[in-house]
């Protein structure tokens, strides 16, 4: 089809629509959703946790928690202490910890991908976008004809559309533009928007609206640890529905 950006070995395009139309032909599934869910997963994988997405806020959370011995994280942030959405919150967790993040976004994504791709679906974000290439890079290699779909997961408008998200835009940018490989036109405008950005994201994330809604929450702190870029050297992979770290 033509919207199927076959023209590149990296791909790029947005949300559930886009792991549903383009995943089947891709090797790998990168979802970066950067205020929060992918750098909620680099946080706690850094700390040595492990993160089990879940797509549903109610009480089918702790039901799936309970069954799994995991931790339950607040679907919301909060001032109350104890793991939530908020990065900053993870980081007092202990190695070791198993953590249920519910996401309506991410995890309805990762649900997605896993279906279509299992063992090859990654959380990107600004923070870990390089170590997450260097990982495609070697394991799903363009002399072999790998194929990489990024997902930018973007956010909802109230009547539950999509609302394309300027910080998730960067992200797969700057995933893609670390690649180095041959992309779509799609995904050749992300990487460019990145690197027109790059020596200002602290300022352009805090800026866009989903930077500014956070901070007039006073959730300042998580967008300081989003816009850090390449911070971190971990490369989440979703396996059977928990993201570790790829070693």
């Amino acid at each position: 089809m033509y919207w199927d950006q076959a023209q590149g070995a990296v791909r790029c395009e947005w949300g559930e629509a886009g792991v549903r139309h383009l995943g089947p032909q891709a090797d790998a599934v990168v979802i970066v959703d950067v205020l929060s869910f992918s750098t909620c997963v680099d946080v706690a994988l850094g700390r040595g946790a492990g993160v089990l997405p879940f797509r549903w806020r109610d009480g089918r959370a702790a039901a799936f928690a309970a069954a799994r011995g995991a931790r339950l994280a607040s679907p919301t942030r909060r001032f109350t202490g104890g793991p939530s959405l908020s990065p900053a919150s993870l980081l007092a967790l202990e190695a070791g910890e198993r953590l249920v993040l519910p996401s309506p976004n991410g995890g309805t994504l990762c649900a997605l991908a896993e279906e279509l791709r299992p063992g090859h679906v990654y959380a990107a974000c600004l923070r870990n976008a390089a170590a997450v290439a260097a990982h495609l890079r070697g394991h799903h290699g363009w002399g072999h004809g790998g194929r990489v779909l990024v997902v930018p997961a973007g956010e909802r408008w109230p009547d539950g559309t999509l609302r394309p998200a300027l910080e998730d835009w960067l992200g797969a940018g700057a995933v893609i533009a670390a690649l180095g490989a041959p992309g779509s036109p799609e995904a050749h405008a992300a990487a460019e928007a990145f690197r027109d950005a790059q020596g200002r994201l602290p300022e352009v994330v805090g800026g866009c609206s989903s930077g500014r809604e956070l901070r007039q929450r006073g959730f300042g702190a998580d967008v300081a640890l989003a816009a850090q870029v390449n911070a971190s050297l971990c490369v989440p992979r979703l396996q059977t529905g928990e993201f570790r770290p790829v070693h």
